[in-house]
């Protein structure tokens, strides 16, 4: 464990959705005609991989055009006094481009494209588009580096081992109820202080304390609360 303390922030779309980015579920309905199964699974991509890149490319092109908020600056301010992990459900990079460097997705990147073949060739593409045709140097298809419904979580055992060993656990925009991301929360020690933030929450975790209200506004204080003690 750090001398300096250990954070790790669990964080989801309502933290995305305050910079302007809407849900998967808000950014489908934009889509309507088609079902989530259409636009997020193995079998839409098998059936129309024209259509799950148009949404994919729509939905990276919005996300560089949003900027991190106030939330994600103060989760990044944060490693000026503990070391920290942000373990996320979100795809895009406001987390990274707001400063935080030790991020995990969950859910995969947006920023990424990889290979269909076996060796899942993985590309930095940041703002670009993929296209029909486009292939990684297999000779695979590029495709979205997103975790569909079907497919496995990435990073959850190092995930959990992050909890565990945190001093503080910071829960910010996510209802926790998509699984298996949404029981990381369990993984936190006893003895860790815990902190959940979001708008609404039908049940809160044991241990936790709710702080009700946009991230935007109740992070910021609580980061300079917690680099305070830490200087004290």
């Amino acid at each position: 464990m750090s001398a300096r303390g250990k954070i790790v922030v669990l964080s989801g779309s309502g933290l995305s959705a305050e910079s302007g980015l809407p849900t998967f579920r808000d950014s489908a309905g934009l889509w309507n005609k088609y079902s989530w199964v259409e636009l997020a699974s193995p079998e839409g991509w098998a059936r129309q991989p024209e259509v799950v890149l148009a949404f994919y490319n729509e939905r990276r092109a919005k996300a560089w055009k949003a900027e991190p908020n106030a939330a994600h600056r103060a989760i990044a301010r944060l490693e000026t006094g503990y070391e920290v992990v942000v373990v996320t459900q979100n795809v895009d990079a406001l987390h990274e481009r707001a400063g935080s460097t030790n991020v995990l997705h969950v859910h995969g990147e947006l920023a990424y494209a990889r290979g269909t073949g076996r060796a899942r060739k993985r590309y930095k593409i940041d703002d670009a588009p993929i296209e029909l045709g486009q292939k990684c140097e297999e000779g695979t298809q590029l495709r979205p580096d997103i975790v569909w419904f079907g497919e496995e979580t990435q990073h959850m055992e190092e995930a959990r081992e992050h909890v565990a060993t945190a001093d503080k656990v910071l829960v910010v925009g996510t209802s926790l109820t998509v699984h298996p991301a949404a029981g990381l929360v369990d993984s936190a020690r006893p003895d860790a202080e815990r902190a959940l933030v979001s708008l609404e929450m039908d049940e809160i975790p044991r241990g936790y304390e709710y702080l009700n209200g946009k991230a935007t506004q109740r992070v910021p204080p609580l980061v300079t609360r917690w680099l305070e003690e830490q200087a004290s």
